[in-house]
């Protein structure tokens, strides 16, 4: 059984000020979480969002000042949104900025409405996984790279770049996910350090970490290098009651947070848990939908992180 870490996961398109965000990412480490991570979107889903969606990265960059010790990332930076050599450079800055604790989830992008709605080219579904495959190459090129950096593609050509400014990690870690068969499977097992699952059913997610497994095997890389993790929405009540009265306050339905996501009570989080644990994932990401309620994430920590595995 691994052990397993819990993280913070925010989604501030649905509304939040920086303060805001700020709030909950002391809290975070306060209370002791491996991190705090931010969805990278620039509109809201089913709510006005106000007072509007921020940049994840100037985001982040505030927050790599503001913090002190707990990793910060993206859950998951769209390719669609920058270049490549731009993303490189931002994020090499923040996590100089952080002193080394930054993480970058990078994905294919699907929001087509937040694209059209500030005039961002969005290409059918292979051109962006075209798109993603290439900017992973330049960004872990860039940052290897030991002098001048050279990139022909289809997409993005590079022409002796200095390949700076550098991260202050030695290996900045790449966190890649989704539940496509073919291609998500083989670009984790290609660029990634973690592979995360996003919000979907546990066996499910059982079925693609094999997809993933075996792409790995398949290029001669060992599966076990791997990080494997989740992210879930996260609903915890002292009592019956409570966990209600969360899940009513995040607009989302008991029966289905206690099915397939965290949600019921403590005991339930905690055994629910440890399948994740049993299946060989070390990291949980908790999305955190009512960023004013510290006190649930004060909860978690004092009565849920202490009964899970490697704690």
């Amino acid at each position: 059984m691994a052990s397993i870490e819990l993280r913070v996961f925010t989604e501030p398109q649905q509304g939040a000020t920086y303060d805001d965000l700020l709030q909950v990412a002391l809290a975070a480490e306060r209370l002791g979480f491996g991190a705090f991570f931010r969805s990278d979107h620039y509109l809201p889903m089913g709510v006005e969002g106000l007072p509007g969606s921020s940049d994840a990265w100037v985001t982040l960059a505030g927050l790599a000042r503001d913090t002190h010790t707990i990793r910060l990332g993206t859950l998951m930076t769209s390719a669609t949104f920058r270049h490549p050599g731009p993303l490189a450079i931002a994020v090499a800055g923040v996590d100089q900025m952080s002193g080394g604790r930054v993480e970058l989830g990078l994905g294919a992008g699907w929001f087509a409405a937040e694209h059209e709605a500030y005039g961002i080219p969005f290409p059918s579904t292979g051109e962006r996984f075209d798109i993603l495959e290439e900017q992973l190459a330049v960004v872990t090129g860039l940052w290897a790279a030991e002098g001048p950096f050279e990139h022909r593609g289809g997409r993005y050509s590079l022409t002796n770049s200095p390949a700076l400014p550098k991260p202050a990690q030695a290996r900045l870690p790449i966190l890649i996910g989704g539940v496509g068969a073919k291609r998500t499977p083989a670009l984790a097992a290609r660029y990634a350090d973690e592979f995360n699952l996003p919000f979907v059913e546990f066996e499910r997610g059982l079925q693609q970490i094999e997809r993933v497994k075996a792409a790995c095997e398949a290029i001669g890389r060992d599966p076990a290098s791997l990080r494997y993790s989740s992210a879930l929405t996260v609903c915890v009540g002292k009592d019956e009651a409570e966990f209600r009265r969360r899940a009513h306050n995040i607009g989302r339905d008991p029966d289905e947070l206690r099915a397939i996501q965290l949600g019921g009570t403590v005991a339930e989080v905690t055994d629910k848990i440890g399948r994740y644990a049993e299946s060989g994932q070390s990291r949980l990401y908790l999305q955190t939908l009512d960023l004013a309620d510290i006190d649930h994430l004060a909860l978690v920590a004092a009565e849920v992180m202490p009964g899970i595995p490697g704690r």
